[in-house]
């Protein structure tokens, strides 16, 4: 993992400029670009270009309200060639209020998942963390579901592709019932995503690395080594509980998750009649 406090060397530099200009470009003009896979060979470099996105989002204003993990799944992991997850950042633009409608075109390629979200009410700074320090730091949980998005063509991606293309995230969903982690069996909890009412996607805790708890540890301790430890009052997405689905103009998308409750999103019939009825979204 890149240690974000040691500058890379020129060539790397170039790279990082080069991999972060183009998913720039393709986020401005709303055109998925090429992989950038061509221009970093590396994790360390990918997180590199992630966090000098990071920064430039931040320089124009933006306001970092937690992170994201992706690649939960250990089929996703033998599919990209890996055996760990990923992490992105989430930032305030990209919380959707529950059943809000927003623009179809909101999100590039979008696809949905239905997660167990957790907010902090400590931060996360240690070296190690153990169960019992994530279950006190842990304010509550609720229901999620998250647009993830890719603004490489086709979601032709590697995993250097969604790392640093803030690891495909979009756009992201909250229930609004908090549910301490005592009343909860996270491993155990069933998850199904209906689109208009039609099943499709079903899964359950034990899906995310075996329990929710167990990646947010992993992103916990990881993002102490980077430099960019959990603070309280951040949201952490813990990982798809089951298969990712396409989205659609029109769909209308509810996940209910066992001890947890709903949530709800849908999405515009029309791009053209999002700015008179859409929650107003920036893709991230």
């Amino acid at each position: 993992m890149t240690d974000l406090c040691t500058p890379p060397d020129a060539s790397t530099n170039t790279s990082v400029d080069a991999a972060a200009a183009r998913l720039l470009a393709a986020h401005a003009s709303g055109t998925p670009c090429a992989p950038v896979r061509d221009l970093i060979d590396d994790l360390d470099t990918a997180y590199a270009v992630q966090d000098r996105l990071t920064e430039h989002w931040l320089a124009q204003g933006r306001r970092l309200t937690g992170r994201k993990i992706g690649l939960t799944s250990p089929a996703v992991q033998r599919q990209l060639g890996v055996g760990t997850p990923d992490f992105g950042m989430l930032f305030a633009d990209m919380a959707v209020p529950d059943g809000a409608e927003v623009p179809t075109g909101a999100v590039q390629q979008a696809r949905a998942e239905a997660e167990v979200a957790l907010v902090l009410e400590a931060d996360l700074t240690h070296d190690r963390h153990t169960v019992a320090d994530l279950l006190r730091a842990t304010a509550f949980a609720l229901p999620a579901i998250e647009v993830c998005g890719s603004r490489v063509r086709d979601w032709d991606i590697a995993i250097t592709d969604t790392v640093a293309d803030n690891a495909s995230s979009g756009l992201y969903v909250l229930g609004t019932r908090p549910v301490p982690l005592r009343d909860l069996d996270l491993r155990l909890a069933g998850m199904v995503l209906e689109r208009r009412g039609e099943q499709v996607s079903t899964g359950a805790g034990a899906a995310c690395l075996g329990h929710p708890l167990t990646a947010a540890l992993w992103l916990a301790d990881t993002l102490v080594r980077v430099g960019r430890p959990l603070r309280a009052g951040d949201t952490v997405l813990t990982g798809a509980l089951g298969p990712m689905v396409p989205v659609a103009s029109g769909d209308v998308l509810e996940a209910r998750i066992d001890g947890l409750g709903d949530v709800r999103v849908a999405f515009s019939p029309d791009d053209s009649d999002s700015d008179s009825h859409s929650h107003s979204v920036k893709e991230a």
